[in-house]
C-alpha cells in the first residue's frame, strides 16, 4: 500500500465527529429548552463534522480523495429518522457540489445511503446497545460494498485499490462502533442521573409525607374531639361557636400543611421570577418542622427581607435539601439556626447546626453526585442544591468541625428593580 498520499486528516475527521457528538449531549443535558428541538439540534451538530470532513479530506492516492462524512450522516439519520436524514442529505450534497462541483455518481450514492439508512432507523431505535452496535457494523459494511458496486457500474474511471478498501470498507465500521458506543454511554449517563435526581426528590417527599401525616393527625384529633363535644344537647350558642372556631382553626392548620406539601411535590416550571428570601425560606421551615419535631430538632430563624431572582420551586428544593441535611446531622436532637441578612449587593443566608460535623474530605466533596456522608444517602440532594445556587449566580461556602457542627453560608445577588423608566 502506498502511503505517500495519506495525511493526518483521518484523525482530524475522527476528531470532528467525536467532538460534535459531545457538544450535542452537552447542549442536550444543560440546555433544557433545547431538548424540545432534538431533531434540529442533532441536524446542526452532525452537519458540522460533515462539512469539516469534506473540507479536510483524506488523500488516499493521486486518483482518490476520501473522507468520513458518511459517518455523521448515517448517525444523524439513525437517531433522528428520515427528517434529520433528509436535512443532512441536502447539506452534504450542497457543500459537496460547492467544494468539488456537481457529480451524478455522488448524488446517486448518497440518495441510496439515505433511503436505506432511513428505512432501517425505525428498527434501530428499538434495539438495545449491543444490537445497535452489531447492526451498525452490518449496515455500514453493506452500504460500503453497495456504493462501491454502484460506483463501478456508473464510472469508467473508478478504481478499487487496497487503500480504498481499507479507508472506505474496513475503517468505517470501527469508527461508527466507537461513535455509537460513546453516544449510548452518554445517553445512559443522562438518563441515570435524571432518574437518580428524581429518586432523591421522591425520598425527600416520602419522608415529608411520613412526618406531615403525623403532624396532620394532631389537628384532626382536636377536630374530632370538638365535633364530639358539639353533640352535647345543653351547649349554649356562645360555647358552640367557640368550639366551631377551634374546629375551623385546626382544619386551616391541616390544610396549610397539606398545601405546602403538594406545592413542593408537584413538578417545577422552568421560569425565573422574584424570590422573597424571608417568605420562601419561612415556607420551607414550616414545611419541614414536622420532620424536625420527629427528630427532636428545634429550628430558630432570623430572616431579613431581601429579593433575588430564580425559580421559586428550585429555590425551595435547594433549601429543603440543605435544612434536611442539617436535621439529619443531629441524630440525637439539637438546634438548627437559620439567619439571613443583606450585605451591600448580596444576600447572605447561613444554616448552622450543632450535629456530627464533617471532616476535610467530606467538606471538599460536598455537592459531588453519588457521594454522601450518610449511610443511605446518594449525595444528589447536595448536588441539586449546589447547582441551583450556581444557576442563581450565587456561591456556597461550608465550614465544619467534627462533633461540633456545620455552618453553610450561601451568598445570592440582590435583585434591584430598575425604576428609571417610570
Amino acid at each position: 500500500m502506498n502511503f505517500i498520499y495519506i495525511n493526518q486528516n483521518i484523525l482530524d475527521n475522527l476528531f470532528y465527529i467525536l467532538v460534535s457528538i459531545l457538544i450535542y449531549y452537552i447542549l442536550l443535558d444543560h440546555g433544557k429548552r433545547l431538548s424540545q428541538y432534538g431533531k434540529t439540534l442533532i441536524t446542526a451538530c452532525m452537519s458540522i463534522p460533515i462539512i469539516l470532513c469534506m473540507k479536510f479530506p483524506i488523500y488516499i492516492d493521486e486518483y482518490c480523495v476520501h473522507d468520513l462524512r458518511q459517518i455523521p450522516f448515517i448517525i444523524g439519520t439513525l437517531y433522528g429518522g428520515w427528517p434529520v436524514g433528509a436535512a443532512l442529505l441536502v447539506i452534504i450534497l450542497t457543500f459537496r457540489f460547492a467544494f468539488y462541483g456537481f457529480n451524478l455518481l455522488t448524488l446517486t450514492v448518497y440518495i441510496v445511503i439515505f433511503i436505506i439508512t432511513a428505512l432501517f432507523s425505525s428498527k434501530f431505535k428499538n434495539f438495545n446497545r449491543k444490537n445497535k452496535l452489531n447492526s451498525s457494523i452490518l449496515l455500514i459494511l453493506f452500504l460500503g460494498i453497495l456504493t462501491s458496486f454502484i460506483s463501478i457500474v456508473m464510472s469508467d474511471y473508478f478504481r478499487i485499490t487496497e487503500a480504498y478498501v481499507f479507508y472506505f470498507i474496513i475503517l468505517p465500521p470501527f469508527i461508527i462502533v466507537l461513535a455509537l458506543y460513546i453516544i449510548e454511554i452518554l445517553k445512559d449517563a443522562i438518563i441515570i442521573r435524571t432518574q437518580m435526581v428524581r429518586l432523591e426528590k421522591m425520598e425527600v417527599v416520602s419522608q415529608l409525607a411520613a412526618s406531615i401525616s403525623h403532624e396532620v393527625r394532631n389537628p384532626l384529633t382536636v377536630v374530632k374531639g370538638f365535633v364530639q363535644l358539639l353533640k352535647a344537647p345543653d351547649l349554649t350558642q356562645e360555647v358552640r361557636e367557640q368550639y366551631i372556631q377551634h374546629v375551623v382553626r385546626e382544619l386551616n392548620s391541616a390544610e396549610s400543611i397539606i398545601s405546602e406539601y403538594l406545592a413542593f411535590a408537584k413538578p417545577a416550571l422552568e421560569k425565573v421570577e422574584n424570590i422573597l428570601i424571608n417568605r420562601e425560606i419561612g415556607y420551607v421551615i414550616e414545611m419541614i418542622k414536622p420532620l424536625a419535631n420527629m427528630n427532636l430538632v428545634t429550628i430558630s430563624n432570623q430572616l431579613a427581607p431581601g429579593i433575588t431572582r430564580g425559580n421559586i420551586q428550585h429555590f425551595k428544593q435547594c433549601f429543603l435539601n440543605l435544612i434536611k441535611n442539617g436535621i439529619e446531622a443531629m441524630p440525637n436532637g439539637g438546634e438548627l439556626n437559620i439567619v439571613s441578612y443583606v450585605n451591600n449587593f448580596d444576600i447572605i443566608i447561613e444554616i448552622s447546626d450543632n450535629g456530627v460535623g464533617m471532616n476535610k474530605e467530606q467538606i471538599n466533596r460536598f455537592g459531588e453526585p453519588y457521594y454522601s456522608s450518610k449511610e443511605k444517602g446518594t449525595g444528589l440532594g447536595s448536588m441539586v442544591a449546589v447547582k441551583t445556587i450556581q444557576t442563581m449566580n450565587g456561591t456556597l461556602h461550608l465550614t465544619s468541625a467534627l462533633n461540633k457542627g456545620t455552618t453553610i453560608s450561601i451568598t445570592l445577588p440582590v435583585y434591584q428593580e430598575d425604576h428609571s423608566g417610570k
